[in-house]
């Protein structure tokens, strides 16, 4: 029983750091040096030292050149996301659009306490275990939107609903993904 979730665990890591596909031209993974590339922007940004649950990143692969989506905390993420992607072999441009979100001490306030609802939560707690918590709170002036990949429908519409209990949230968007969906 302990083994299978060991695999989940791992499985929903593999799809934290999804890349994100243009709805009309891109090219999908698959073919090639595209598909490494792919592989590695994923694997260096998964790396970064910094990046955690209060950060969002995707990307997107075009060829020769890999665009930074998301949002992130501290300007430096930003900068070491571009530096890290800059250097994998065949990338020739960078696009950094990834967002710096204002410094704020209520917004501070609501990360926290958005992550002791969520992750304290009987049943969410699980996926508080791996190095890089699945579900990402990212928090813009008091509003809160959920990032990333949960197991089924049902962790889904908890999160969202531990999210909306927090006090001095605006509003919340759920963008939370659903394994194999």
């Amino acid at each position: 029983m302990k083994r299978s979730g060991m695999y989940i665990c791992g499985f929903m890591l593999a799809f934290t750091l999804a890349p994100v596909f243009a709805q009309k031209g891109a090219v999908q993974p698959g073919g090639g040096a595209q598909d490494r590339i792919t592989r590695e922007v994923r694997h260096e940004l998964v790396m970064l030292p910094y990046y955690g649950v209060f950060d969002n990143l995707a990307y997107k692969v075009d060829g020769t050149t890999v665009t930074l989506l998301g949002q992130v905390t501290k300007p430096t993420l930003k900068s070491d996301a571009g530096n890290v992607v800059k250097r994998i072999e065949g990338v020739e441009k960078v696009d950094n659009q990834i967002q710096v979100l204002p410094l704020s001490p209520m917004d501070d306030g609501i990360r926290v306490a958005e992550y002791r609802s969520i992750y304290g939560h009987p049943g969410l707690d699980r996926y508080a275990m791996q190095a890089v918590p699945p579900i990402h709170i990212i928090v813009d002036n008091g509003k809160v939107t959920l990032e990333g990949v949960v197991a089924n429908q049902g962790d889904k519409d908890l999160a969202n609903i531990r999210a909306n209990t927090v006090s001095g949230v605006f509003s919340v968007v759920n963008n939370l993904r659903v394994e194999g969906k």
